[in-house]
């Protein structure tokens, strides 16, 4: 810092040079005193601004294709989806769309590993693109490291990654147990971070990336009638923990999530039918949404089309949260 009241009255006079509101007399006396003290002014530009740093200058560039079928284009890229093992379900129709518009697919499971491999050898055969299936516990950091380690190695890159994996919580806070809580945190919120910063690295190193949180319309609301606390919290902070990311990844990647409403997956069949009734009647649309008109969502944020986007949540809801 300045060593002297001098040399602060200076740095005063130079800062007021730059400033918008002087007037065109102030600034040409500013200017002359400058002139005067220019030597003393050369050192203290440096302390002002030297240390400022120069990632400041970067940015995410404007994509280069002009057609908007060229910017949903995923061609070249390589996509990871966690949690993509299931028949149906967010995940695979996610790993669906980025399948369809050309990307390399990479898909995990955490037990059923038979089911992630049927599921990329499907969407391989079906888009004619290279795909891949890993077993990989969210859980685990050294996991979550090792797996993102082995897609770069047998792929070369990861363009995309889209943190899916999560479980659903059936009780409330007093209702279950403190393990029960440790779990659903431990898979749905720690398992994502995880994930993001093994390939935040990775994306940081390249200088481009985009990952894609799955998060819920719970993280936004307290469900009702069904008690999931837990389950709210987790998803809440993966809301937040995206918008986090977005400022603190600004210069190399973009994180964007993606919250779903009542989606038919299978996960909530053990919801009984009667509050099952009382959801859907919560639901302007009337009804509970299909996994595939997800897709478009999870395409849209993998892809060139996006890339003003980040720190943003899209919740495809059918418009329960406007209630």
């Amino acid at each position: 810092m300045p060593s002297s009241r001098y040399d602060s009255n200076l740095v005063f006079l130079f800062l007021l040079l730059l400033s918008p509101f002087s007037s065109i007399t102030q600034r040409a006396l500013f200017s002359a005193l400058i002139r005067h003290h220019r030597s003393r002014l050369s050192s203290i530009y440096h302390i002002c601004f030297a240390s400022i740093p120069t990632s400041i200058a970067k940015m995410i560039e404007v994509p280069k294709a002009e057609r908007l079928t060229d910017m949903f284009s995923l061609k070249g890229k390589v996509v990871v989806v966690t949690g993509a093992s299931g028949p149906s379900g967010i995940g695979l129709e996610a790993a669906r769309g980025c399948a369809e518009m050309g990307a390399t697919v990479v898909v995990t499971a955490f037990s059923r590993v038979e089911g992630a491999q049927k599921n990329a050898e499907a969407l391989a055969k079906e888009y004619g693109v290279k795909t891949g299936a890993y077993q990989c516990d969210i859980r685990s950091w050294e996991a979550v490291k090792g797996f993102v380690d082995k897609v770069i190695a047998d792929f070369g890159q990861i363009d995309v990654f889209i943190a899916n994996s999560g479980r659903t919580a059936d009780a409330g806070i007093i209702d279950s147990t403190a393990e029960e809580w440790d779990q659903i945190i431990q898979s749905d919120l720690s398992g994502t971070a995880y994930c993001a910063k093994a390939v935040g690295e990775h994306f940081r190193k390249r200088g481009t990336g985009s990952l894609i949180i799955t998060a819920s319309m719970s993280g936004h609301i307290a469900n009702f009638p069904q008690e999931q606390t837990s389950y709210n919290v987790a998803k809440a902070g993966c809301i937040h923990m995206a918008k986090s990311l977005a400022n603190e990844w600004r210069d190399f990647a973009r994180v964007n999530s993606v919250s779903p409403g009542y989606i038919d997956t299978g996960l909530s069949d053990f919801i009984d039918k009667k509050t099952q009734d009382l959801w859907r009647s919560m639901i302007p649309m009337g009804r509970n949404g299909a996994p595939k008109e997800l897709r478009g969502a999870y395409v849209y944020l993998a892809s060139d089309a996006s890339t003003y986007t980040t720190g943003a949540d899209i919740v495809v809801d059918g418009g329960y949260t406007t209630r």
